[in-house]
């Protein structure tokens, strides 16, 4: 399994997929960051500014290994700018590691609504997507089975999302499967993403351990490969 990102912490979307992929299934589970995170709003700053992309990519990769990823790439195109700096090389990079991690699926945002609109969770899912077809018209053997998308749970960002969640809630798929997102595992998480720590509570307005009772699953819109 290949999780293609944007940014250091959007692991903590699938929790509940990795640690039972690893736990359960016995897969071999990888992931790509594409950016270093290093434009994020840090709450609390517990860094320098400039020193925030190299804090951000140091927590992303303690908290996957502890969730059991294999191999986790963090690269450094510039977080915010994700669309503008250069498509084609990274969908092609990724592309490339699909061929040699021998990947079965691949997980990533849905590209018209990346679960929070952000540009960069659009730009990163686009970039997953090509590559599969890419493969696929090749006619290559190492083309993946699906692609499993990661959706933002409908009910929570309708009320609780403001105008971006209404607009990720019209623009996502219904999904079409379901698991527990293991709550426990996101709270360690988001205490191992120090940098990030009161994100969640800024955000949606509400303490972590609320927030992870009412998003307790994860929800995915699955595609096999020959129906994308």
């Amino acid at each position: 399994m290949l999780a293609v990102f944007a940014h250091p912490d959007d692991e903590q979307l699938i929790t509940g997929l990795l640690i039972r992929a690893a736990e359960r299934d016995n897969a071999v589970t990888r992931m790509i960051t594409m950016t270093k995170g290093e434009a994020g709003t840090p709450l609390p700053q517990i860094s320098r500014i400039e020193d925030l992309g190299a804090v951000r990519e140091a927590e992303t990769l303690k908290n996957s290994y502890l969730l059991g990823v294999s191999d986790h790439l963090v690269w450094s195109y510039p977080d915010g700018w994700l669309e503008e700096a250069g498509f084609e090389d990274y969908s092609a990079r990724v592309k490339d590691l699909i061929i040699e991690w021998k990947v079965d699926l691949v997980v990533t945002f849905w590209p018209e609504s990346g679960f929070s609109n952000h540009p960069d969770h659009i730009a990163a899912g686009r970039a997953a997507t090509q590559a599969v077809k890419g493969l696929r018209a090749d006619g290559s053997d190492a083309t993946p089975k699906a692609i499993a998308y990661i959706l933002a749970p409908r009910p929570m960002m309708s009320r609780f999302g403001g105008e971006t969640g209404q607009i990720v809630v019209l623009n996502q798929p219904e999904p079409t499967h379901s698991m527990p997102g293991e709550p426990w595992a996101k709270i360690r998480g988001w205490k191992i993403h120090q940098s990030q720590r009161d994100f969640v509570q800024h955000a949606y307005g509400m303490p972590l351990g609320l927030l992870h009772r009412l998003y307790d699953k994860e929800h995915y819109h699955i595609v096999e490969v020959d129906k994308l």
